[in-house]
C-alpha cells in the first residue's frame, strides 16, 4: 500500500432543491459574481432564472457559451478578463463539467498577472485562485469534487489536464432533477466517462481489497443505474445514484494507497478530442476495450480475471484467458448497448492523422509511466484497432 497525503475540502449539498441554500453560501464570498455557463440549457430548464432570482441582490457578470472540451481561447481568456475588469469575488459555475473545468482555469488566471497558459502548463505555480461554487447539471466528469480540469487549445491541438489544490470548488450543489433533461447521447457519454475514471484507477500495479471493492461496486452501479436513466430519464433514484457515482470518480477516493495507473485511456483520448473535438465520454468508450485487449498479458491476466468475475459475474470456473476475453468483450458490449459509437470512423476520425496523434500522445502524455507502459508504437496500434 502506497503512502498518500489526501484532502477534499469541497462541501457537497445534495438532493432536490439543494440550491435553496445558494444565497447563504454565496454571501460568504462577496457580492461580485462571475456566472459561467454553456449553451443555454440552464435557461430551458428554468435554472438560469432561478439563480438570478436567488442572487438578485448580487452584482452578476455573465460568461455564457462555454463549449464542451472548454477552450483556452476564447473562454478562459475572456473569463480572466471579466474577473479582472469587474473585480470578481467568486465564480458561480452552472452547468456540466466543461463549464466547471473552464471556471477553474479562470479562477487561477484571474489571480495571475501573466499569461494563464503558464499556469495550465505548469510553467508557473498558482499562488491564489478565486473561490468557485458550482451547480451541476450533468453527471459525468467528477469536476465538482476534485481540483482539476481539462482545457483545450485549438491552435496547438493541446488538451491539458490542469490540477492544483487551489482549484477545489468550495461548495458543489448537486440536484439530480437538473439532469432529467440531459440528452440520451450525453447521458450515455457521462456513464462511459465515469466508468473509465473508475477503470483507470482499478487497473494499477499495487491495489487494495478495499479500493477494488469500491471500484467494482461503482462500475456495477453505473451500469445498472445508467441503463435505468436511459430507459426513464426522470427516474430520480437512478439519476441520484449515477450522479453520486460520477462525483466520486475523480477525487482519488477510489484509489487511496494504490500505485498510479497513469490514466492511459485519458491520455490517448485527450488527443482525439483536441484534434477532432469529439465527445470525451464517447472517445473513452471507443479506446478503453482496445487498450484492454492491447495490454492483456500473463502479467495483467489476474487483474482482468478479477474484473470479469466481480464486475460482470463471469463464471470463475472458466479458464483465466477465457474470463479475461469475456470481460473485455463485456466492456465493449455494454458501451455499444447504451448507444455509444464504438469506432473512430463513426465519430469522424479516419487514419489520416493517426501517426501525428500517436506521436503527440507519446511526447506529451507520459504514458511510458502507465500501468502497462505504452510507446508511440503501442499507441498507434491501439488507435488503429479503434478505427
Amino acid at each position: 500500500m502506497q503512502n498518500f497525503d489526501y484532502m477534499t475540502p469541497t462541501r457537497l449539498v445534495f438532493g432536490k432543491n439543494a440550491i435553496a441554500k445558494l444565497h447563504d453560501v454565496m454571501t460568504g464570498f462577496g457580492k461580485r459574481v462571475l456566472l459561467t455557463y454553456g449553451g443555454g440549457s440552464i435557461k430551458k430548464i428554468g435554472l438560469y432564472d432561478r439563480v438570478k432570482e436567488i442572487l438578485k441582490d448580487f452584482e452578476i457578470t455573465e460568461l455564457p457559451g462555454i463549449q464542451p472540451n472548454p477552450k483556452y481561447d476564447p473562454s478562459v481568456l475572456e473569463g480572466v478578463r471579466l474577473c479582472k475588469e469587474n473585480h470578481i469575488d467568486v465564480i458561480l459555475s452552472v452547468g456540466g463539467g466543461s463549464v466547471l473545468d473552464c471556471s477553474k482555469a479562470i479562477a487561477a488566471g484571474a489571480c495571475y498577472d501573466g499569461d494563464p497558459w503558464d499556469l495550465i502548463t505548469y510553467k508557473v505555480k498558482a499562488q491564489a485562485a478565486l473561490p468557485i461554487v458550482d451547480i451541476l447539471t450533468l453527471a459525468a466528469t467528477g469536476s465538482e469534487y476534485d481540483c482539476g480540469g481539462v482545457i483545450s487549445r485549438t491552435d496547438t491541438n493541446d488538451k491539458i489536464g490542469y490540477i492544483d489544490p487551489l482549484l477545489f470548488p468550495v461548495v458543489s450543489f448537486l440536484d439530480p432533477t437538473y439532469t432529467f433533461s440531459v440528452s440520451r447521447k450525453q447521458t450515455a457519454a457521462g456513464i462511459a466517462d465515469a466508468m473509465n475514471h473508475t477503470i483507470e484507477q482499478y487497473f494499477a500495479e499495487d491495489t487494495t481489497l478495499l479500493n477494488d471493492g469500491f471500484c467494482e461496486s461503482m462500475l456495477r452501479s453505473l451500469m445498472v443505474n445508467g441503463r435505468k436513466c436511459l430507459e426513464n430519464p426522470e427516474d430520480y433514484t437512478a439519476r441520484a445514484e449515477m450522479m453520486l457515482c460520477c462525483t466520486y470518480g475523480c477525487n482519488d477516493i477510489l484509489s487511496l494507497g494504490n500505485s498510479s495507473s497513469g490514466w492511459p485511456c485519458h491520455g490517448i483520448e485527450h488527443a482525439l478530442s483536441a484534434y477532432y473535438d469529439i465527445t470525451h465520454g464517447e472517445g473513452l468508450a471507443i479506446i478503453t476495450p482496445r487498450w484492454m485487449q492491447h495490454i492483456l498479458s500473463e502479467h495483467t491476466l489476474d487483474r482482468f480475471v478479477k474484473y470479469g468475475i466481480n464486475v460482470f459475474g463471469i463464471d470463475a470456473a472458466l479458464p483465466k484467458q477465457e474470463i479475461a476475453r469475456k470481460a473485455i468483450d463485456a466492456t465493449y458490449e455494454f458501451f455499444e448497448s447504451i448507444g455509444i459509437p464504438m469506432h473512430l470512423r463513426e465519430v469522424g476520425i479516419g487514419p489520416e492523422r493517426l501517426d501525428e496523434m500517436a506521436r503527440h500522445i507519446a511526447v506529451n502524455e507520459g504514458l511510458e509511466n502507465a500501468y502497462v507502459p505504452l510507446t508511440e508504437k503501442d499507441i498507434k496500434e491501439i488507435l488503429v484497432a479503434s478505427l
